[in-house]
């Protein structure tokens, strides 16, 4: 179960005053829930690029924090540097990381905007996945005419701000807020100190590709002569195709490739217009959009290395990418020989990456989500130049284990038996619950691995997953649990000294309990779930490991029961009826189904026992 979590990477118009560089780091690290990951000044751009995570709402309230104080203490009509700007806050994109979608942070731009607008009075843009119109989306039209020609600029209607004053503010200019894909950087080793051979298998990644050279054939490209046309022609790059005339070509790759003929040639920086290929590069294009490459040699490693951007891993996965390198470097007698992450991984493009490659070894992918990890770093030799450590390089990783979870079995059980209300039985249910998911997880990867349940592979490794998605969130519960009552003693303690204080402290004790006693019907639902998987391994699995799943049975059922316990116990302390009898019919069909499925699966187990020991 992953955490949630988005990052943010404003730029700041700022990149000398490390004084002020300070206060705008010290406003985002001020909110909880936001961990501030790097801060990088650069004097000749007088820029400064920020980059923290968090929750969403954690890091929504700390960019809008970043953006007033930047425009505190940044004063935009004494700024000058290199790099195009048009704000004290110039860009303010959001990235999803782990947990949440491009929505989501389209959702967050948007509210955040529209607040930087509403409260700072900063004329905002919506950019990239945020746009609100398609001229609004490359963040170069947006901050087209920059600072200085943004006051005249922002009386063109047609450049009304998204949100804030369509009036042009002098101190702060303009800032322009989106959201973005999350994008690696990445580079594979190649076993050569030569450039060319490191830059020929980037050009055949890259969807941009390359020119076409005569007289030889891949994988040589780079020794050739750069062939061009000598004639008007209006070929078509991903077919044979030759039009007649330019019209006749756009309607081809509408047709045939569902593809703008404008958008292609301004993707190979060609104009569009009669004569556009007379003289120009014939164009090869490469396999891999989302994907921008180069070669080039790193003196400190003595290697050749494939440096690549991967602005979209969800449709472009970096693994992948590497795999077609590894064959394009044998087809010229190199070696792949491991991988560079420079910054930062998300957390689901590594663990698909590692999936990928126990799949191709035949191995259940339905193991604890570290092995995972650890087979994506070994199989993509991420530590072969640098260490690599999984908590600074990985964002978003499922939440932390708690005290307890991580506490050994004989310190738990001593904790347990100790004379405190916590750990107790809700405690002791979850933990149930997560033993029995544990155990069909098992049996699943146990039976995935003998030929002779080859048909039954696919169904083995959906059921492991799921069992280990279960045991993750309820070994988060054992912790949970010890911490549902926290809201009902602060309730408790809130003043009582006026009728209308004593109706406040008496909804927030009722709606404490309320969440109290969720939490352990929460368990119990979590626990039928491993109680369902541990019945479909009993009927599908390995018969040799049968009493296993027999054993996880015995344990889900239990912390349904368990957890049922401590749902019913928080029932005389709640005033709402209708919420106790709603629960109190969802909690007994929940029970009566675990009995009717324990007694199901226990005969099933006991009459596969019997039938192994007449063999």
């Amino acid at each position: 179960m992953g955490r949630k979590v988005v990052e943010c990477v404003p730029n700041f118009s700022e990149g000398r005053d490390l004084n002020k560089i300070r206060e705008i780091t010290g406003a985002i690290e001020q909110v909880d829930g936001v961990e501030l990951l790097d801060v990088d000044p650069g004097g000749a751009t007088n820029r400064t690029v920020v980059t923290f995570i968090g929750s969403p709402e954690a890091v929504a309230e700390a960019s809008f924090q970043a953006v007033k104080k930047a425009s505190e203490v940044i004063d935009m009509r004494e700024h000058y540097g290199a790099h195009a700007r048009m704000g004290a806050t110039d860009v303010c994109p959001f990235v999803p990381v782990s947990g949440v979608s491009m929505e989501d942070c389209v959702n967050i731009a948007r509210v955040v905007g529209r607040r930087i607008g509403e409260e700072l009075k900063i004329p905002v843009y919506l950019y990239e996945e945020a746009a609100a119109s398609p001229e609004r989306t490359n963040l170069a039209n947006v901050r087209s005419g920059e600072y200085e020609g943004l006051a005249e600029k922002i009386k063109d209607p047609h450049w009304k701000p998204d949100f804030g004053p369509a009036e042009f503010n002098p101190r702060s200019g303009a800032t322009a807020v989106g959201a973005r894909e999350f994008l690696i950087a990445f580079n594979i080793n190649l076993n050569t100190t030569d450039k060319r051979y490191a830059t020929d298998i980037a050009f055949d990644l890259r969807l941009k590709g390359r020119s076409k050279r005569s007289g030889n054939i891949h994988p040589f490209y780079f020794k050739g002569d750069i062939v061009r046309y000598e004639e008007v022609r209006f070929p078509c790059g991903p077919c044979d195709f030759i039009a007649t005339s330019l019209t006749e070509l756009e309607k081809h790759y509408q047709e045939v490739h569902q593809l703008d003929l404008k958008e292609v040639l301004s993707f190979f920086e060609y104009e569009y217009d009669e004569a556009w290929l007379k003289g120009k590069p014939v164009k090869i294009f490469g396999m891999f959009d989302h994907c921008k490459a180069v070669g080039w040699v790193i003196e400190e490693y003595n290697r050749a290395q494939i440096s690549i951007n991967f602005t979209n891993y969800k449709l472009t996965p970096p693994h992948i990418v590497v795999e077609e390198a590894r064959k394009l470097a044998a087809r010229m007698g190199l070696i792949v020989t491991g991988c560079e992450l420079v910054g930062l991984i998300p957390y689901p493009a590594l663990l698909e990456a590692g999936k990928y490659y126990l799949q191709r070894q035949g191995h259940s992918t339905a193991v604890p989500y570290p092995d995972i990890l650890e087979m994506a770093i070994q199989s993509l030799g991420l530590r072969e130049v640098a260490s690599f450590e999984v908590e600074k390089k990985v964002l978003g990783l499922p939440e932390p284990t708690g005290k307890l979870g991580r506490m050994p079995i004989d310190q738990f059980t001593d904790e347990v038996s100790r004379d405190s209300v916590a750990p107790g039985g809700g405690s002791i249910a979850a933990l149930a619950g997560a033993l029995g998911s544990a155990l069909a997880s098992m049996d699943a990867a146990i039976t995935a691995l003998k030929p002779e349940y080859e048909e039954v592979f696919q169904d083995m490794i959906r059921i492991g997953e799921n069992a280990q998605r279960l045991k993750a969130e309820l070994i988060q519960i054992v912790d949970r649990d010890t911490e549902a009552f926290n809201d009902v003693f602060s309730a408790q303690r809130l003043p009582a000294s006026s009728p209308q204080e004593m109706e406040t402290r008496s909804k927030a004790i009722e709606e404490g309990y309320k969440k109290a006693t969720l939490v352990p019907f929460k368990t119990a639902e979590l626990c039928f779930q491993a109680l369902e998987l541990c019945h479909e391994v009993a009927r599908k699995g390995n018969l040799n490991s049968v009493s296993d799943a027999g054993v996880g049975a015995v344990m889900a059922s239990a912390g349904v029961f368990g957890a049922g316990m401590n749902v019913l116990i928080n029932f005389p302390n709640l005033k709402d009826r209708q919420f106790v009898a709603e629960l109190k019919q969802k909690l007994e069909f929940l029970q009566d189904q675990t009995n009717a499925l324990r007694e199901e699966i226990l005969s099933l187990v006991y009459s596969n026992i019997n039938k192994l020991r007449k063999k």
